[in-house]
């Protein structure tokens, strides 16, 4: 069997040991020659370039993603062609506009921040005066890992935003959400077949820097077994109701009240994720795999009390993440680490590491410990 995967990216290269045991053949439609899933690419060339995603997908069984921005113009003509795409257009949609998904949510009747699309200055002052002054502001598409996000207290904050909208001549309106008191972050991770069957992982805790997660604490420290059935019933519930096929991660806010409120979701495996790959009977990127091409999913219980991943964001300066791979494994030979063959920049996740244990201290202090290595 032959998966395609539209997008280079860490995500995708993740995918091929996996494939590799499986006995599965990847092939990905990198952007650029020197991607992070080299290793596995095929073809390089533009994913919105419906004559190059066509001619990629010729000869796979399914084709899937590394990212979620593949226009729907594109993926329709897959469909036409015949090519099972998973997770579909339909579903895809509402991880690439939030004002969509934010709709689609409330029609089911899930949990999540109160929000309004505005289309002005004057909309975003009435959203903010109605929900205490302060207000959570997004573009509907594009964002990801802080961007096209701000904390806003006065709605002069979107001109230029409001602005680019007007220059841009189709319209269209920003996403206002309510400031959340959280506690914490959390994140619920399922699988899911064309067929509907799914799995679910245990509900994480994910720490984030500057807008980027940090680190991840599988399963949440001190998370109540209700709470945990409820971010799994959420999960759940939003990929039946989407029509989520694959992996899907919904990111939580944990109200100080208690409640679980849904903050974005991603259609593909997930950063909050990545410590399924040594710390559960089957990872992410194994059950992804199994669920586009509608196998039968995998057991998704953790193999040890305590997992914990630290990204390496930024990397050594000067230097290639393997170049301290020596110093690393030497100091710390029962944490794994992950390379992603991209180069240091400040900010950028360019690998992690992950250690498991039977004491969560114990296990989080190896794992930046590791993690450190590399800064």
């Amino acid at each position: 069997m032959k998966v395609g995967v539209i997008g280079g990216g860490q995500l995708a290269r993740m995918m091929v040991p996996p494939a590799i045991a499986l006995g599965l053949e990847i092939r990905v439609l990198a952007e650029a020659e020197h991607s992070s899933a080299a290793i596995a690419a095929t073809a390089v060339g533009d994913y919105r370039d419906l004559d190059t995603v066509l001619a990629f997908a010729e000869d796979v069984d399914v084709i899937t993603f590394d990212h979620e921005h593949v226009p729907e113009p594109v993926l329709r003509a897959l469909i036409e062609r015949g090519v099972p795409v998973h997770p579909g257009p339909d579903a895809l949609r509402y991880a690439q506009d939030k004002l969509l998904m934010r709709a689609r949510l409330t029609e089911l009747g899930l949990p999540a921040p109160a929000w309004a699309a505005v289309h002005d200055t004057a909309e975003l002052a009435d959203f903010l005066a109605a929900n205490g002054g302060r207000g959570v502001l997004k573009t509907p598409r594009g964002g990801y890992d802080g961007k096209g996000v701000r904390v806003i207290s006065s709605a002069a904050e979107a001109e230029d935003w409001f602005a680019a909208l007007a220059e841009d001549g189709r319209g269209g309106a920003l996403l206002v959400e309510e400031l959340v008191e959280f506690r914490r972050e959390l994140a619920a991770l399922v699988a899911r077949r064309p067929s509907g069957a799914s799995v679910a992982w245990p509900t994480v805790e994910t720490i984030q820097r500057g807008g980027v997660c940090a680190e991840v604490l599988a399963p949440a420290p001190d998370l109540s077994d209700e709470a945990d059935a409820e971010a799994r019933r959420i999960a759940a519930r939003v990929a039946d109701g989407l029509g989520v096929t694959g992996v899907l991660a919904v990111e939580l806010f944990e109200h100080v009240d208690g409640r679980i409120l849904v903050n974005e979701l991603a259609m593909r495996p997930h950063n909050s994720g990545h410590w399924s790959i040594d710390g559960a009977v089957t990872s992410q990127f194994e059950q992804h795999l199994r669920a586009v091409l509608d196998l039968p999913l995998g057991d998704s219980s953790p193999i040890a009390p305590w997992s914990v991943m630290a990204n390496v964001l930024g990397g050594p300066a000067g230097e290639a993440f393997t170049d301290r791979y020596a110093e690393a494994m030497a100091a710390h030979p029962d944490v794994k680490l992950h390379g992603y063959d991209k180069t240091s920049r400040p900010g950028r996740k360019v690998g992690h590491v992950t250690a498991i244990g039977a004491s969560l201290d114990d296990v989080r202090s190896r794992a930046r410990a590791a993690a450190d290595l590399f800064g």
